[in-house]
């Protein structure tokens, strides 16, 4: 079979090279033409809130990072709230339920954070 098909090439090369041709313009115009939307996001549903405090790590976990935690692992939908502190930064990952809508998060955010506010340090 692959040598007929490799006999039957040598023996007709201009067919092959115009089917060739013609197959990449067909490809090439499928690819330009065909509308995709988006690569679809398959990640969780997920709020970083970032701080910031020219302070060391320790002082940023002990006074930002740790009640801001504490205040969003009451949240709804809550799955997992991981925090982060370096020199002057404070990273919180709220990863929320599957099925949360990707919207609802980010307003929510400040009607849930605030019981954290009294216990942060002033910038």
């Amino acid at each position: 079979m692959i040598n007929w098909i490799i006999d039957f090439a040598v023996q007709h090369k201009l067919p092959v090279i115009v089917f060739t041709i013609a197959a990449c313009i067909a490809g090439w115009w499928a690819m330009a033409t065909l509308p995709l939307d988006a690569t679809p996001d398959l990640s969780d549903t997920q709020v970083i809130i970032f701080s910031r405090w020219d302070r060391s790590p320790d002082i940023v976990e002990d006074q930002v990072t740790y009640p801001i935690v504490s205040a969003m692992l009451g949240a709804p939908r809550v799955k997992a709230v991981r925090g982060f502190s370096d020199f002057g930064y404070s990273y919180v990952y709220v990863v929320y339920e599957d099925g949360t809508d990707l919207y609802w998060p980010a307003p929510e955010r400040p009607s849930i954070s605030p019981a954290c506010f009294p216990v942060c340090p002033k910038a």
